[in-house]
């Protein structure tokens, strides 16, 4: 315990405080001179004092939470290296599982060569990739919010990320990948909760507004294959990946001689390991989310409108905050992309009329034309 204490006085904090790194991720490291003979509940005791002595010393509440899709680990607790957002950070890491929510408290490191052995963010990359994109938007735009610690990325583990046996039609209702993202919003938990526009029902949870959406991507899908360059070049009987009904009633609608496997689901990295393993000769994928991860490199040609026609709000993301939260309200107008918001709408309210869901193949686009009139 001596040596405890002496790790935790006064002047060691001053010094290792000077290594704290900014972001939605961070934490104090501190060395602790455990003996190789002290056993690990002793060992886990002092991770937990070290934890406890950085929230007292340079925890600063977060102005805004924002809360994205992804899913956790159970409770862990142990000294391991992260790599995150082409940073390396080293130190003692805490996941807990309270509320579906994870909690990370690492240290940034410059050593990025000794960096590679857990990352708990990569269940849900293209999910994660979106919730920094608007989180540099609002640091961009609002000069406190660009200071270290004012915004954190909370991670909220949803239906559709628990449930990847079946498929999105089998699982059934609405809402599956926005639903306990909803309710920490109402709870609290977070400030604000960032979506992929196609993935929200067209009824929102009472006490809740989605008033901003983000510029839109392209819109249209990516067809993927290592051997050959077309949809119409692939052999009779060759199988397509996809999780879509929309897609898979377009393909067999123009290609019947073709085969769907309709339980094609994971993130976009699990997908593409999936068509290298032989398990579809190819799939088809939204472009903008291969944007959006930097990785068009794999595209083997972009779909016309005319021959894949995209899902309602495809490429489009969503932000919401509370109803009464005028605070985040006025954040979120500064980044709102009007045209964007408005052709969602006019898609969203065409699929309000069909009551469309996961298990209906629909799809809709909206834009403006020359003079600025809405053409669907």
């Amino acid at each position: 315990m001596a040596s405890l204490n002496h790790s935790l006085s006064p002047a060691n904090i001053r010094t290792l405080s000077s290594n704290i790194s900014s972001g939605s991720v961070s934490a104090l490291r501190l060395s602790l001179p455990i003996s190789p003979a002290t056993n690990r509940r002793n060992k886990l005791t002092a991770v937990r004092a070290s934890i406890a002595v950085e929230q007292q010393v340079t925890k600063k509440v977060a102005l805004i939470r924002i809360g994205t899709r992804g899913r956790n680990y159970e409770s862990f607790e142990g000294e391991i290296m992260v790599e995150q957002e082409h940073a390396c950070y080293r130190g003692f890491l805490m996941l807990t599982s309270r509320s579906n929510i994870v909690m990370v408290n690492v240290l940034r490191t410059r050593d990025k060569q000794q960096c590679s052995c857990l990352h708990p963010f990569k269940d849900s990359p293209l999910a994660l990739a979106q919730a920094y994109e608007t989180r540099d938007k609002l640091m961009a735009t609002h000069s406190e919010l660009a200071e270290e610690g004012a915004i954190q990325i909370v991670i909220i583990k949803t239906t559709g990320d628990k449930i990847l046996s079946q498929p999105l039609a089998d699982i059934g209702g609405k809402g599956l990948f926005t639903k306990e993202i909803d309710e920490a919003l109402l709870n609290g938990d977070i400030d604000i909760a960032v979506h992929s526009m196609k993935d929200v029902p067209t009824y929102l949870p009472d006490k809740t507004i989605l008033p901003c959406n983000l510029p839109r991507e392209d819109v249209r899908d990516a067809y993927i294959s290592l051997g050959a360059a077309s949809l119409a070049e692939l052999p009779a009987g060759s199988i397509v990946g996809t999780a879509s009904l929309r897609r898979k009633s377009q393909i067999l609608h123009r290609y019947p001689s073709l085969n769907v496997l309709e339980n094609f689901r994971g993130n976009v990295q699990t997908r593409l390991k999936k068509l290298n393993d032989g398990v579809v000769q190819a799939t088809l994928l939204a472009l903008a989310g291969l944007k959006r991860l930097n990785m068009t490199e794999h595209v083997t040609s972009i779909l016309s409108m005319d021959d894949m026609l995209p899902a309602v709000a495809q490429g489009a993301i969503g932000i919401a905050c509370r109803s009464n939260d005028d605070k985040m309200a006025n954040y979120l107008a500064s980044l709102n992309h009007e045209e964007t918001r408005l052709a969602v709408a006019c898609e969203r309210a065409f699929l309000e009329k069909l009551d469309g869901s996961c298990r209906t193949p629909i799809a809709g686009y909206a834009s403006r034309d020359e003079d600025g009139n809405c053409i669907f």
